[in-house]
């Protein structure tokens, strides 16, 4: 295996990693929770969070609607017409918008330190007071449009379709968070306003300032903008039905007339951030294919077999079981050839121990980039989030290190074999007609 430069090892005081003693977090009488951190070196403030808004309410029919809900936020709200919302963030040289995801709905933006009141502005009349007017409504609906329709032409995007198709069959992860064609057209002005005045609220919801303000200050310009808002009719957090694993291979592939290349997916359902294996699969993850933009997947199908363009591996880890999967561009005539190699380098890593030198390096890489991670302040909000989001203690970065050295060779196996069994997979290809190749 080819060898791998690990970063230089980080000599910084703990007082620059986050911790509880640095970190201010407080709950606000509305159920969202603010999280604060000052950056006494920086004359800028990154906010971002989310909220539970996520297509995981969409109904089947319309699925796409959440997404949609947060793409419109910005296109006008009662106090700003779209135009008036982008000259106000130009004029600062801010920035900000809303995202779709199957859980949350997010936004996030960044402006000097005196301009956050107008960043929290625009947030809270996005949240608030959308309201999708329908000019807007219809000039959106054609860009998601023109998305979907691109997707359909991506081989490496309808692989990524057809593997949760088939992973996750009648789990909710199955579904495309963005919809289809048929669904998005389905979706009203009506439906949007309905969406929004259900579903969005403040239970739920996370902030995370972090710049040049103090913290106190950022939580009392965050509860001046949204301590007042309240949505009564604002739903439980959706309960995941629990996942039901393959019971044996199962393959699909699509085709897609006219291209050159293949893109293949190759394994099942990985564990949740919250499992107790996590970061034993996640270190193992990085060495079976993404550590060093390499990896024992990487070496041994591209480099080695010269059977790929790309191939990595990758680990979801969210909120519920995301995937841990293989995926690779190839030549179509190599498909059987590089599906075959992988299943069998997933055998031999899912049963044996990975090198001393591969562990030690990987534990070096982890403990090294962690650092790295936290210098912008965008670093920083993102690591709060996911402290929040998955519970994990404020002081939980500063632990980081040595909950990594503590990773032994046989939990990377054995988290491996449990998450990755060969013989029950998933196996998702698109390419070209088979005529063609």
């Amino acid at each position: 295996m080819s060898a791998v430069t690990s970063p230089p090892k980080q000599k910084l005081p703990l007082s620059s990693i986050p911790g509880a003693d640095d970190i201010t977090r407080v709950e606000l009488s509305n159920g969202m929770v603010v999280l604060a951190r000052e950056n006494p070196n920086s004359q800028a403030v990154t906010l971002r969070g989310y909220l539970i808004a996520g297509s995981l309410f969409d109904p089947e029919e319309k699925l796409g609607l959440a997404d949609f809900v947060a793409s419109a936020l910005m296109r006008g709200t009662a106090k700003r017409e779209f135009r008036a919302i982008y000259d106000s963030l130009e004029s600062i040289g801010a920035s900000f918008g809303f995202s779709g995801g199957t859980h949350t709905a997010g936004f996030g933006g960044r402006s000097l330190s005196e301009d956050l009141p107008l960043l929290l502005d625009i947030l809270s009349e996005g949240l608030r007071r959308p309201t999708f007017p329908t000019a807007q409504v219809e000039r959106l609906r054609a860009q998601l449009l023109t998305g979907l329709a691109l997707r359909t032409q991506d081989t490496r995007d309808m692989a990524s379709l057809i593997f949760d198709e088939l992973v996750y069959r009648d789990h909710p992860y199955a579904r495309a968070e963005e919809g289809h064609p048929h669904t998005v057209g389905a979706i009203t002005v009506d439906d949007l306003v309905d969406f929004h005045r259900r579903i969005y609220g403040p239970r739920g919801m996370v902030l995370a300032v972090v710049g040049g303000i103090d913290a106190s200050k950022a939580v009392d310009e965050v509860r001046a903008a949204l301590e007042d808002w309240q949505n009564p009719e604002q739903p439980p957090v959706p309960r995941l039905p629990e996942w039901e694993p393959l019971a044996d291979r199962v393959n699909k592939r699509h085709a897609i007339p006219g291209k050159s290349q293949s893109d293949l997916i190759i394994g099942t359902a990985g564990p949740a951030r919250s499992a107790p294996d996590y970061m034993a699969a996640n270190l193992g993850n990085n060495i079976l294919g993404h550590f060093g933009l390499m990896g024992r997947i990487g070496d041994v199908v591209r480099e080695q077999a010269g059977l790929a363009y790309y191939a990595y591996s990758n680990l979801g880890g969210g909120s519920g079981p995301g995937p841990w999967a293989v995926a690779a561009g190839v030549n179509p005539a190599n498909e059987e050839k590089a599906t075959e190699l992988i299943f069998k380098e997933l055998a031999r890593f899912t049963g044996e121990l990975v090198t001393e030198e591969e562990l030690a390096d990987c534990q070096s890489n982890f403990i090294g980039s962690m650092p790295l991670s936290l210098e912008t302040n965008g670093g920083v909000t993102e690591a709060l989030l996911n402290v929040e989001r998955h519970n994990l203690g404020l002081d939980y970065y500063r632990q980081f290190p040595a909950e990594i050295k503590a990773i032994t060779r046989e939990q990377i196996r054995d988290a491996a074999a449990r998450y990755l069994p060969n013989d029950k997979m998933a196996v998702a290809i698109a390419g070209p007609r088979r005529l063609e190749t």
